[in-house]
């Protein structure tokens, strides 16, 4: 695999930050209905470009995560008790945002005996009430595996529904905490087999290599899995794990070409590419 030295990052890593008129509506709403995104909490690289398009990605169930994943940077610890004005709050901020298609995400919740699936459920239907023309985008936790809290969310019938491997198998259990590569790709075939799109997505440069890539491919065409997206791994913090190498934009055409051969419907790849970039794109 292509890659440079893991030190300094290469020029087609240049992050924009945000900047004009829609970023700050998007930022002056999200402050004002006491949001969270993972815009901010997960340091995306995307953030300018996509607040530019008065997008966001909503992230539910607080800003603090029961788990510690070493590629993450949003906070862990015990989290606050839900907020049960969240869900309309998210729907209205939808509203205001004017979004067409909308994605929502969440911290893990083990600490709650449903591990936040009525919640996920409350906040889907609350979108859909107050936005019946817009399309939806939500990126679940594994939920432990437990099939009934997975159906939960799958029978308020979002269009896409994303749950990500993030890296390849052998280097699962070194990169995530607590969740495990067959317990995801499960939630995944039970989604595909609802008939609702399904999606994942993998990160590049924690030290896999390319046939490991691909065996990561085939085992979510497996399971159903329709869109792919793959985007480089960026250290947050010195807490985190360290990047082992920088892939280069044309590795990543690379598996774009080569994930659509295999039989995905979609494939978002490129160094800056998280699993979010041109979601709107995915629902088709």
């Amino acid at each position: 695999m292509t890659c440079c030295n893991s030190r300094r990052k290469p020029e087609w890593l240049k992050i924009k930050l945000p900047k004009g008129q829609s970023s700050t509506e998007v930022l002056n709403i999200v402050r004002k209905h006491n949001l969270h995104t993972i815009c901010t909490s997960g340091m995306c690289p995307n953030q300018g470009e996509c607040w530019g398009n008065r997008t966001a990605t909503f992230m539910i169930g607080g800003d603090v995560c029961t788990r510690s994943c070493k590629f993450c940077n949003v906070k862990t610890g015990r989290p606050a008790p839900l907020d049960p004005a969240e869900p309309e709050n998210i729907a209205n901020s939808v509203k205001l945002l004017g979004l067409k298609h909308a994605v929502i995400t969440s911290v893990d919740r083990d600490d709650l005996a449903d591990l936040g699936a009525a919640h996920w459920v409350k906040v889907i239907e609350a979108v859909k009430r107050v936005n019946p023309e817009t399309t939806m985008e939500v990126l679940i936790p594994d939920f432990q595996g437990r099939r009934e809290l997975v159906q939960q969310v799958i029978e308020v019938r979002p269009e896409v529904i994303s749950h990500n491997l993030e890296t390849v198998r052998e280097l699962s259990d070194g990169v995530r905490s607590r969740a495990k590569y067959d317990t995801s790709l499960q939630v995944i075939r039970q989604v595909s087999e609802s008939g609702i799109v399904s999606k994942s997505g993998i990160m590049l440069g924690l030290g896999e290599t390319r046939e490991q890539i691909l065996r990561t491919m085939d085992d979510l065409l497996a399971v159903g899995c329709k869109v792919m997206t793959i985007g480089q791994y960026l250290q947050p913090s010195e807490a985190n794990l360290e990047v082992k190498e920088y892939v280069t934009p044309e590795t990543f055409q690379e598996y774009e070409r080569i994930g659509l051969e295999k039989g995905f419907r979609y494939v978002e790849s490129g160094p800056l590419v998280r699993s979010s970039y041109h979601a709107e794109k995915h629902v088709r």
